[in-house]
């Protein structure tokens, strides 16, 4: 019986992930100043003995003020490394590629956690001024936030730069740089946000120029044998909002720049977004950049099933999948998904010696 295309290996640059389910990254919201503890450690490790091909870590500040909450990653200080490399360590001695995701949460920083209801802090909860391309508030109860200066743009530029730096010490394989989900990088590119006269401002190109700069300076330090993902809103689901055509437009820039695999998920940019949510929601959004750009994609939404997720694989709609509920759910889905789907031909290798009893 042949291995399902799911369980494929992929090689991009000299990494090679021994299957397509990935980690998506996920906010856990249980740091403290930006530093990976006991519960990202076992969280993070536990996916990785379950089988997946990669595990990302969550959305990692590359500023104190760039994190959504108090309680998010940090990767704005070289002391950060070696508890990011203790998690490196162990995700790839059980056979998973460590990787992280970049990011800035721009006017969607300063926030409680989710479960506290996300709102925004106050003062003598500590919090601090967000900022954007433009002094545009997320919803009528967020805060206004500082409009970035130019200088204020090259010093956050260089803050990914460093940050990919440390990323590259603490061990970790692949880089993705967060440009989806309302965060600051997809604020300069949507138009609901963008509100900008300047360079950074206006055309398409103009609103894609803080992204790109950050791609080829990142670019520019990371080790060139390690692969460069993307993530990207393909649509803010809104009218007047960025687009799907903005999207493959946007592409074709970013392949240009060295971006090995584009990551597609959605919206965010507004606080209640339009989204015709469904299994797959998302998956024609990998499809359509992977044939019309020729770049490598991912997809993610609500990809759920075993047999989902393979035919996502064969039919060509993308080169992986990102979960994250479902790997909430269930941190060893791609061995019950590989025993499912593979039957009596089932290898062991991927599998960690003190469970194989319950996979013979």
């Amino acid at each position: 019986m042949a291995k399902p295309d799911l369980f494929q290996p992929w090689a991009i640059r000299d990494v090679t992930f021994r299957n397509r389910i990935f980690v998506s990254p996920m906010c856990q919201y249980s740091a403290e100043d930006g530093y990976p503890n006991d519960w990202h450690f076992v969280h993070l490790g536990s996916r990785a003995v379950g089988g997946a091909g990669m595990v990302m870590l969550e959305a990692t500040a590359v500023t104190r003020a760039g994190r959504i909450t108090p309680g998010d990653l940090g990767i704005w200080s070289d002391d950060h490394v070696a508890e990011f490399k203790r998690n490196a360590d162990f995700i790839r001695a059980q056979g998973a590629t460590p990787g992280i995701q970049l990011a800035h949460a721009g006017r969607k920083a300063s926030c409680v956690a989710p479960w506290q209801g996300g709102r925004a802090l106050t003062d003598d909860e500590g919090a601090w001024e967000t900022m954007a391309p433009s002094a545009v508030a997320f919803s009528d109860n967020a805060p206004v936030p500082h409009a970035l200066t130019t200088d204020e743009i090259a010093d956050l530029v260089q803050a990914f730069v460093d940050a990919a730096k440390r990323a590259d010490a603490a061990g970790m394989d692949v880089i993705e740089l967060h440009g989806a989900h309302g965060y600051l990088l997809h604020e300069f590119q949507s138009p609901l946000v963008n509100k900008r006269t300047d360079d950074y401002g206006g055309s398409l190109e103009n609103r894609c120029r803080f992204s790109l700069e950050v791609v080829r300076a990142v670019k520019a330090v990371w080790p060139a044998n390690k692969p460069l993902f993307f993530r990207i809103s393909a649509s803010d689901f809104e009218d007047g909002g960025w687009t799907m055509d903005d999207t493959v437009a946007f592409a074709h820039w970013l392949k240009e720049a060295g971006v090995d695999v584009l990551d597609c998920s959605g919206g965010g940019n507004t606080p209640s977004p339009n989204i015709p949510v469904g299994p797959g929601y998302q998956t024609e959004f990998a499809a359509r950049v992977k044939r019309e750009v020729g770049l490598a994609t991912g997809a993610v939404g609500m990809i759920e099933d075993p047999v989902q997720a393979e035919h996502v694989i064969h039919s060509g709609q993308a080169d992986c999948v990102l979960l994250a509920r479902e790997m909430l759910r269930d941190p060893y889905f791609p061995l019950t998904a590989a025993r499912r789907l593979h039957g009596d031909a089932f290898e062991l290798a991927d599998i960690p010696k003190q469970y194989e009893r319950a996979f013979k």
